[in-house]
Parts: C-alpha cells; structure tokens; sequence
C-alpha cells in the first residue's frame, strides 16, 4: 500500500508541480483535489455523485478567455494499479487568448515611421500561424525524401525555413489579392489554398497535380496566384502588370511580388520599380533575402546589400523575415500605403534557406553546417512562435504535439496519392495551351503527327 501511496505522490508531483507529503491516500486527494480529478470504475450512480461534487481546477489570472466549456487536452497517467487513473484536464478558460509581443523594429527608407514595434496575437491566430508553417515544413522535407528516392525528378527548390515570409503575407493581405513569385513556389501555392496532394502529385508528375502534372516544382497556380516562375527575375514585371490591372479595375486590391536577392540585380526589375513610381501602382515588391543567390553569398553578388533601398524613389522596409509577426505587421502596413493611393512599396526580407538552392545543390559547399545549425538553433520562424506560445500560456505542449501528428499523418496521405495517382496520358499533352472552347489541332514533332488541344 505504502508502494502504491509513493508511486501516486511521485505522478502528481510531476503533473502538477506541487510538493505531495501525504501519509495516507485519503490526505492525498484532499490536498490535491483542487489541481487533480481521480477517477476510479465504480457504478453509475455513484460515478454521477462524485462529478456533482468535483470542483474544476482554477485557471491561471489572465484578463480576456475564451469559453470554458469546450475541453482542450487531456493528459492521463496510467496507475500500477488495475482499473485507477488520474486525469489532469485543461480547458480553453486555462489559456490566455490573446496577448501582445515586442517584435523587431524595422529599417526604413523614405517613410517617416514604419509598421508598429507591438503586434498583437490570439490564440487562434497562433495555433493557425503554426499549423500552416509546420504544414509547409513537413511537405517540404516529404518532397525531400520523395526526390533521393527519384520518384521526383527535375527541378526542386525547397521552402524550409521561410515559412514566416509565407504565412505572415498571408495573414496580412485578402485572398481576393494577387500574389506572383520565382520558383521557390510550393508554400505559396499552399497558402494560397492548393491541397498538399494536389502540390505533392504535381512534384511527382501525376494527372491530379494542380497543373495536371505537366507544370512540376516550377509552375504551380491558383485563384489570385500566378506562379511559380522558371526565368530569374521575369515575374517582377508581370507583377508590376498585375497591379497595373488592379489600378485600372479599381478594385482596391494589390499584388505582392516577390523575388530572390539573386534576381535583386536584374535590369529589368528597374524597369519595374521606374513603371511604377510613375504610375503609381499598387505593388509590393519583396525580395525574399535568404542570404545566398544559388551558391553565391549577397556580400560577393551585390556592392549594396540594403535591397530595401534598391528602389531608390521608391519607399522601403527592411523586416525581419523569420519572424511570423513582423512579416504580418509588415505586409498590412504596406498593403495600407498601396490601398491609399501612395504607389508602390519595396519590402525587404531578412530570412534563410536550409536546403540548398535547389536539390542538386547540397547547400554546404559555400556555408557550414554549423551556420545552418546556428540559425536552426536562434531563429526558427516555427520554433520562436511555438515558444512564444507556451510561455505565454496561449497552448500547450500536448496540443502543439496533436497538430504535428495530424500534419504528419496528412503529409504521409498526401505523398501516398502522389505516388499512387496515374501519370496524365499522351493525348492529354496539350490540353490547356490556350483557353478555347472547341478543341485546336497542334501540329507535333512532325508534320503528319496531329494532336487535340482542350480547355
């Protein structure tokens, strides 16, 4: 009996961090009751007695919660003893749901004052904010794995470890605005509201990939979202056109353009920010800073790494692109400036890469690994939300770990489909060249081989 009292103490001392000196199991429960619910098989009207009489733990002193009725997590310690468990249970009102964080000041060039030093965070937006980053990581690394097993071929540029510059356009701008980026592409097109099935069967060439399987890492599309560009730098001004429509529309939507420090030197970018400072179009222009163009650092490549200012008349922000919060305050401060009439913005953000620069680049012959790790260890846009998080008492431990199994387990699905699905078939090579309603003949590598050509 003395065994057992010990084993019971020593649990709950773990669970709920509280000194148990307890002789008897009686003087157990008393102390702890305001912190532990004990249940034990016993018949049902006495079952319905003891919930009448049990008190639900204290939450913590916070100002704003959310409703208590709804059960969060349960965390169960299994006795030595048969049939006897102990269940610590915490529900929504044990949260802080929403609470205020210090975030990096910005650089800025040509404004008078920047985004706000403050952001502010509910706890749904931070649960959401760290489900699509770790969604976006996890398919990144499946695409990984995907690739050194060759059921993924060709071109192959990973998005790990920019996940905050993703999520924080996101959270910031409206799904009805436009969105054009370079190759790195497949966590956009997932926030953007493409499956990862649709991303994952695209990667592996399949028919139900969102381009049909014929477009791959490169060239993925959805509502609002052009691509996905194979040619360094060939989306900045069709950025700049897309803002161009919006203007003439009046539609008071913008398009966030984004580009590599690696295609920061392009003439044709130039081009581009003169375009529009004359016309003063609503167009974000971001350069998606991770530090290296291919294998080349931004010190070797550039004699000015201050990007934010490359527009020269044109206004800048340099953020810091790890963190989730600055990307967001960032983005709707400049969406603000385009929305007023004001013209266009640059934004320059500050994150890094930790595949190479695409799959056949090993990414550790111009850097270290210990730089890698370094930047793993301090600056991991998921890691720095996730601890934000817990010490703030905004989720728990358990609810974080749910959510990465229910990723892992959608991945898994996700990358079985891609692997499963048919490749498209011959005659549907050059369906969607043009946008026609009757099929067009299209002449193939010879004259007499003629094939269809549907929408």
């Amino acid at each position: 009996m003395k065994n057992m009292l010990t084993i019971i103490s020593n649990a709950l001392c773990r669970i709920t961090g509280r000194n148990v000196g307890a002789q008897t199991v009686s003087e157990l429960l008393i102390d702890l009751s305001e912190y532990v619910n004990v249940t034990s098989p016993v018949s049902a009207p006495a079952l319905a007695q003891a919930q009448a009489q049990r008190q639900p733990p204290k939450p913590p002193p916070v100002s704003t919660r959310a409703p208590a009725a709804q059960l969060v997590s349960a965390q169960t310690d299994q006795l030595d003893t048969p049939g006897t468990r102990v269940v610590v249970s915490r529900s929504f009102a044990d949260f802080t749901s929403q609470a205020t964080f210090d975030i990096k000041k910005c650089d800025v060039h040509r404004l008078e004052e920047g985004p706000p030093l403050k952001a502010e965070l509910t706890r749904d937006q931070g649960l959401q904010y760290y489900r699509v980053m770790q969604t976006v990581r996890r398919m990144e690394l499946k695409a990984d794995q995907l690739y050194k097993q060759k059921i993924i071929r060709g071109f192959c540029h990973l998005y790990d470890g920019q996940e905050a510059c993703a999520v924080g356009i996101e959270a910031a701008i409206n799904p009805s605005d436009h969105l054009i980026t370079a190759y790195r592409a497949h966590g956009y097109t997932y926030t953007r509201g493409i499956a990862i099935k649709e991303i994952l069967a695209e990667l592996t060439g399949r028919r139900g990939g969102v381009a049909k399987g014929k477009g791959g890492s490169m060239h993925m599309y959805a509502p609002h979202f052009y691509g996905g560009n194979g040619i360094v730098g060939a989306q900045i001004p069709l950025g700049a056109g897309i803002a161009l429509a919006c203007q003439y529309q009046g539609n008071n939507q913008v398009c966030v353009a984004l580009y590599g420090d690696g295609a920061a030197n392009q003439g044709q970018l130039f081009e581009s920010f003169n375009m529009a400072a004359l016309w003063k179009l609503p167009c974000i222009f971001t350069c998606e800073n991770n530090q290296y163009g291919m294998g080349t650092s931004v010190e070797r490549a550039s004699a000015s790494t201050d990007y934010y200012k490359r527009g020269d008349f044109i206004p800048g922000i340099r953020v810091d692109g790890m963190d989730v919060l600055c990307v967001r305050e960032a983005f709707k401060f400049a969406a603000e400036h385009c929305r007023s009439g004001k013209g266009p913005i640059v934004i320059e953000l500050k994150t890094y890469r930790y595949h190479g620069h695409s799959m056949s680049d090993p990414g550790v012959s111009y850097r270290t690994r210990e730089e890698i790790q370094e930047v793993r260890s301090k600056s991991d846009p998921i890691t720095m939300l996730k601890e934000r998080m817990l010490s703030n008492n905004m989720a728990s431990v358990e609810e974080f770990k749910e959510i990465d199994i229910a990723i892992r387990k959608e991945v898994e699905e996700a990358a079985q489909y891609a692997t499963s699905d048919p490749e498209p078939p011959l005659e549907e090579l050059c369906n969607h060249i043009f946008s026609n309603d009757s099929p067009l003949d299209v002449r193939g590598t010879n004259p007499w081989a003629r094939l269809k050509s549907v929408s």
